[in-house]
């Protein structure tokens, strides 16, 4: 029987995030995506912002959408933060970072001048300046996932990143559509990456 890499404790360590029911019963981790919204939508009735305890969001932030902030973290000056959004405890979102549908846990940063669509972000991850994660392919065709020689289907038109915990993403990095980073992976600055990486890995391009 053959293991399947992509549940989701293959990344994070889920024991102290705040979110983690919506992992329940979850296959491929991709699929905690599309219940962003409906999670929220059941989270915020009649809210469209949920801040947490010692959090802050700088005055030139946007706000658009459901969105909810864990405690003790921080939202730079002009950030847009849009569509379905939770960003954990102890997390810094630097300065003119675009967030669009995304779920990032506890302690992870993301510096400025970065985009990150429909992505899932570990916790204790660093993502540097200028770094995107891309969530939609050029060609307008669904996402795959590129594991060896297969091509995975994940039945999603836009599907940025996953990034396992304690993983760092050097400046000016490109995630390619479908990318999928183990846990402690590191991506050199200026590299462009796509597929599936196991833990640890080291990645310069």
């Amino acid at each position: 029987m053959k293991t399947n890499p992509f549940l989701p404790t293959y990344f994070f360590d889920l024991s102290s995030v705040k979110a983690r029911n919506i992992f329940k019963n979850i296959t491929f981790v991709w699929q905690v995506l599309p219940l962003l919204e409906p999670f929220l939508k059941k989270k915020m009735i009649g809210r469209q912002l949920i801040l947490g305890k010692g959090s802050e969001i700088e005055k030139s932030a946007a706000i658009k959408g459901k969105i909810m902030i864990g405690e003790d973290s921080y939202v730079g000056n002009a950030c847009l933060l849009r569509g379905n959004v939770i960003i954990g405890n102890n997390c810094r979102i630097g300065h003119a970072v675009e967030l669009k549908n995304c779920l990032i846990l506890n302690n992870s940063n993301i510096a400025h001048l970065n985009y990150v669509g429909d992505s899932i972000i570990g916790s204790n991850v660093n993502i540097s300046g200028g770094a995107i994660l891309a969530n939609f392919r050029l060609d307008k065709k669904r996402v795959f996932i590129k594991k060896a020689n297969q091509k995975i289907p994940t039945g999603l038109k836009k599907f940025g990143s996953v990034i396992g915990d304690y993983s760092n993403v050097g400046v000016n990095a490109v995630l390619n559509p479908g990318t999928i980073l183990g846990k402690e992976t590191i991506i050199y600055p200026l590299s462009l990456v796509t597929g599936y990486h196991k833990s640890g890995e080291i990645i310069k391009r």
